[in-house]
């Protein structure tokens, strides 16, 4: 094969898939499908030397394993009433990625599940009359629903001091009411070390993982896709052709499936947003404290900004970040280019992007406000949960890169910010990508599943029992079955060695 370009180019390799991007969420479809078509080729691609080191690194996410059991921004009040409906989703979701998670581990293909899941307990945490009053009522819901076991409420001083020392030093409670809400079922999850077990499994059954590899180009080919790769290091370009690609390359998916010419993307665009986090240093403190504590967003901040105090297990080692703090870079990701934003706008996206700047002064008043902090500013955001916070104790880390997905959406809106993960692809299903953000990663077991339904349709008949294996409640809904979730949460929780 000839080309003109000054380096050199490798002859054109062919497979059956192509994954884009070497996180959780390619990692997950590759196990899915080496599972239900093992004579199917797989390769992967990724820009970095890594596995898992922009989204899916442990540093750059909170690592809660999200079932809305204290994310507040998922159960919202209307007009008057808790509205559980995307809470009770977004848990049903979990409960698929439990339970792929414990098949995997029942197979061999994870090894020893501490190394990513640990339980710790997940708490939401009020101040003031009016999020106390709006906590209880969430609790009173929530803990009628059999998805949310072991839910506990409390406004005494003396049980909150009990069991978040940490945020009770220091803190006059006579001055403002308090309260906390939660289960001590919660856990953390390592998505990085989740990540490189699936891609370890992944080469010992054949896929060739390439590292260093950023995919430059995707174009039709008769049936297949075209995609030109480049190697990072030393210039060379390659060119593999495939029958289904999947763009799981996070802030650059959106860019690749604009390449790709999937008319479905069209009018869509990207807003980045980033991150920081404090970090505590003292290990006394990082023992004192033992729990994932979300609160109240504030008017304007995106949901993933909402401040949690948090414990972290990684690598074995506990640790307790609080933010993150929001932040603004035009980079689509954390090793990404300075000019990714401004070569993101399109004639078929400024409409989109005119309407939410329009609509989300909110939003860009937060991220002016957060960008503009200086440590001490940080620290006395902090204070509102650890009130006997110390500078000398914390330091600031830089977060994950996130894209908020910008869909397109007509007059006189034009575009709505959307917060959430949203999968897009081809209408003959032999391209597809993942955009935006939380709940990610904890979900991606079910946004697979739902890219297999999408994209293998004509596959999903023949494949069902297998499903059904890797996730025994497929096609059906747990919150209409107690005796299958309380089954289904037995076998996950001795399959992942959660029990205490």
């Amino acid at each position: 094969m000839s080309t003109d370009n000054k380096n050199s180019t490798k002859a054109t390799d062919e497979v059956d898939v192509a994954l884009v991007g070497a996180g959780i969420m390619s990692a997950t479809l590759g196990a899915m499908l080496r599972e239900l078509e093992p004579s199917w080729s797989q390769m992967v691609f990724e820009r970095l030397d890594g596995p898992a080191q922009e989204s899916s690194s442990p540093w750059n996410n909170a690592g809660t394993g999200h079932s809305a059991l204290c994310e507040l921004n998922y159960t919202p009040e209307k007009n008057g009433e808790i509205d559980l409906s995307k809470a009770v989703a977004i848990n049903e979701k979990f409960q698929v990625s439990r339970q792929f998670w414990s098949h995997q581990v029942d197979n061999g293909v994870l090894a020893d599940p501490r190394d990513f899941i640990s339980p710790v307990p997940h708490l939401a945490f009020a101040q003031g009359d009016e999020q106390v009053d709006y906590l209880r009522r969430r609790y009173e819901a929530l803990s009628q629903n059999i998805l949310f076991p072991g839910m506990e409420y409390s406004e005494d001083d003396a049980k909150f001091a009990e069991t978040l020392p940490v945020m009770a030093k220091g803190r006059d409670f006579a001055a403002e009411k308090v309260a906390f809400s939660g289960t001590d079922i919660g856990t953390d999850v390592n998505f990085g070390s989740l990540t490189k077990q699936f891609l370890t499994a992944a080469k010992a059954s054949g896929t060739e993982v390439r590292y260093g590899h950023e995919v430059k180009d995707l174009k039709r080919d008769g049936g297949k896709w075209k995609i030109t790769v480049k190697n990072v290091h030393t210039g060379d370009i390659s060119v593999v052709k495939a029958k289904f690609v999947f763009v799981g390359a996070g802030g650059y998916a959106l860019d690749l499936l604009r390449k790709a010419k999937v008319p479905e993307v069209r009018g869509y665009a990207g807003f980045p947003v980033s991150g920081m986090w404090l970090r505590c240093t003292n290990e006394e403190i990082i023992e004192q404290h033992a729990a994932k504590v979300y609160g109240k967003a504030k008017v304007g901040a995106p949901p993933m900004s909402v401040p949690h105090l948090d414990t972290r297990v990684i690598d074995g080692e506990k640790g307790l970040l609080f933010g993150p703090y929001g932040g603004w870079t035009p980079k689509f990701l954390k090793g990404g280019k300075y000019t990714d934003f401004f070569k993101g706008i399109r004639v078929d996206n400024i409409p989109s992007y005119l309407g939410v700047g329009a609509q989300e002064f909110g939003l860009v008043k937060y991220l002016v406000e957060e960008v503009t902090k200086n440590f001490e500013g940080r620290m006395e955001t902090l204070r509102e949960y650890v009130p006997s916070a110390e500078g000398e104790d914390w330091e600031s880390i830089i977060a994950g890169q996130r894209v908020q997905v910008i869909k397109p959406a007509g007059f006189p809106r034009f575009g709505s910010l959307e917060f959430g993960t949203a999968l897009v692809n081809s209408i003959d299903g032999s391209v597809a990508g993942l955009l935006g953000a939380s709940p990610g990663a904890s979900i991606a077991p079910a946004a697979m599943i739902e890219l297999l339904e999408r994209c293998f349709g004509d596959h999903i008949i023949e494949w069902a029992p297998k499903l059904k294996e890797m996730v025994p409640s497929y096609g059906s809904k747990l919150h209409n079955d107690e005796k299958m979730f309380n089954e289904l949460w037995d076998y996950s929780q001795k399959a992942l060695k959660l029990e205490r």
